[in-house]
């Protein structure tokens, strides 16, 4: 019997950018990202990550090629490109912000030279998508690395995000994202009494009953990704990565 699985995607910014060979999980050509929704939106069934975390630990059923859409930093450029595109085709998603850089610029990306430093989206807008039906979750409240961070450092950073953001939204907060992929076995320790029901990860693959709802897989779409390529993606690329197995239940 085939276990039930859901493909989790990753994006970040949407937009219009020159080609590069770095980073390319950082950047999606608001084209292509197009084409991608209008694919989806036909041959996939697109799921809040609710519905998903239901059905992969057996609340309910889950539909055949199920996809979760998520949003990494809530990058203004998502207001413009990305969510009109999602409204189009009433497709679910959820964004992910890092709660004390609502409204500045992400200052990591000043490591990429040649690359504009993109803004992020304000808390009134944030509040605005979130009003029009967008589910947000926290990416703690600096981008740190959380495996690099002491445990009283990870649990401000967990607890004070989804706090301030709750005050902002006026709504529960109840799922994370981990800033870089970075966590560790404290982390998974410290999210639920934070108050978060799932975390999602880089790491790659279909997320599975297996997987640990507070680390769960994801496949990142690159800048480079065809058509052809991201329907290989979605459809056939759902094998873990090695680093993956450690997180994942007996």
């Amino acid at each position: 019997m085939q276990h039930p699985r859901v493909s989790i995607l990753m994006y970040h910014q949407v937009g219009e950018f020159r080609p590069m060979r770095k980073h390319r999980a950082n950047y999606c050509d608001h084209r292509r990202f197009s084409a991608q929704m209008e694919l989806v939106a036909r041959f996939y069934q697109v799921i809040d990550l609710e519905t998903a975390l239901a059905g992969l630990y057996g609340q309910q059923p889950l539909p055949r090629r199920a996809l979760v859409l998520t949003f990494d930093d809530a990058y203004e450029n998502f207001a413009e490109h990305a969510w009109p595109v999602l409204e189009r085709h009433r497709l679910p998603a959820i964004v992910y912000a890092i709660s004390g850089y609502l409204g500045r610029r992400a200052e990591w990306f000043a490591k990429d030279p040649g690359r504009p430093i993109p803004r992020l989206l304000s808390g009134a807008r944030l509040r605005e998508l979130h009003a029009a039906g967008m589910m947000i979750g926290s990416h703690t409240v600096d981008h740190l690395r959380l495996a690099e961070l002491s445990p009283k450092q990870q649990r401000k950073q967990l607890a004070d995000s989804r706090a301030a953001l709750e005050d902002l939204l006026g709504a529960p907060v109840v799922h994370l994202c981990y800033p870089f992929g970075s966590f560790n076995a404290v982390t998974l320790e410290l999210a639920p009494e934070c108050g978060y029901q799932s975390a999602v990860t880089c790491l790659r693959g279909a997320a599975t009953p297996q997987d640990h709802p507070l680390a769960l897989p994801r496949k990142a779409i690159s800048f480079g990704d065809s058509l052809l390529g991201y329907v290989w993606k979605l459809s056939l690329k759902h094998a873990p990565k090695p680093e993956l197995t450690t997180w994942r239940r007996p």
